[in-house]
């Protein structure tokens, strides 16, 4: 016997979930869109009703008094600089301290791990008080150093979480195979295990580069110093006066400072959803 063909009418919800879908992907770039062609117009352009849309005679001045501005390069260089090697860090610890919580059984171990998660709940803005009085103490103000190990202890408890399940789904038959073919506990470690959480490392480095690169409070409360400063703070207090703004040329430093994030996504996506959904179902 033969099928009959589907009706139209059963591929009408199909056609309103992929409208409906096309417009909130629409909604969501669209800040993106007005952010990239605004950089491109002039100011006195920016207020017209109806709004240009597309520009009509697109401006590279911004971008050229943004790239010959040697503040803003210092700025984005610190940022690339601290979120490199808060990302390096917190990697190095994140893994390591995973892989401890995944293979090993000790006392308070559940205990140890709520505790370390949370310590997310606690706002920024309450502990940097108490932060600034530390830092100031030990001499960590106004260095790179010292925001590094902000930033490293605020993106730690959720990277070692989110690490220690991809642990949590290597068998153990595997280590138990190359402890027998002679591999030491640190062979084991860069050797099989390490290399099979691939996913789960990309994406820890992803949302800590995230987190660090995306940093305000923490850079804008402990470094005070202009030549030391990142670009979230270096764009609010450089760039966005008090009483009028230059928004062409905020848009250009916003453009700018998308880029490297921008990359992490175009390239790196698969992996950031792997961490994101690792473990939310299980055979």
């Amino acid at each position: 016997m033969q099928r009959s063909a589907p009706s139209s009418k059963s591929k009408l919800p199909n056609l309103g979930q992929y409208a409906g879908l096309l417009v909130f992907i629409l909604f969501l770039i669209f800040p993106l869109y007005w952010m990239f062609v605004t950089s491109f117009k002039d100011n006195s352009v920016l207020f017209q009703i109806p709004p240009e849309w597309i520009p009509k005679k697109p401006v590279l001045a911004h971008y050229v008094k943004l790239f010959a501005d040697n503040y803003f390069v210092i700025y984005y260089r610190n940022s690339l600089f601290v979120s490199g090697c808060t990302t390096l860090i917190t990697l190095l610890v994140a893994m390591f301290a995973g892989y401890g919580f995944s293979r090993f059984h000790f006392k308070f171990k559940n205990f140890l791990m709520f505790a370390i998660l949370s310590t997310q709940m606690l706002p920024v803005v309450s502990l940097l008080i108490a932060l600034y009085a530390m830092y100031k103490s030990y001499g960590l103000l106004n260095t790179h150093a010292g925001l590094v190990i902000a930033l490293t202890t605020a993106s730690l408890p959720f990277s070692i979480w989110m690490i220690k399940v991809f642990f949590d789904n290597i068998p153990h038959s595997l280590e138990e195979a190359a402890k027998i073919d002679g591999c030491s506990r640190f062979g084991i470690l860069f050797r099989i295990i390490f290399p099979l959480s691939k996913p789960g490392i990309f994406s820890v480095g992803i949302y800590t580069f995230i987190l660090s690169w995306d940093d305000l409070l923490y850079s804008l409360t402990l470094i005070n110093k202009d030549n030391l400063r990142t670009l979230n703070p270096g764009i609010s207090i450089r760039y966005m006066g008090e009483v009028a703004y230059d928004w062409a040329n905020i848009m250009t430093v916003c453009v700018t400072a998308t880029i490297p994030i921008v990359i992490l996504f175009l390239f790196f996506q698969k992996y950031m959803v792997a961490g994101l959904t690792a473990g939310a179902v299980k055979e």
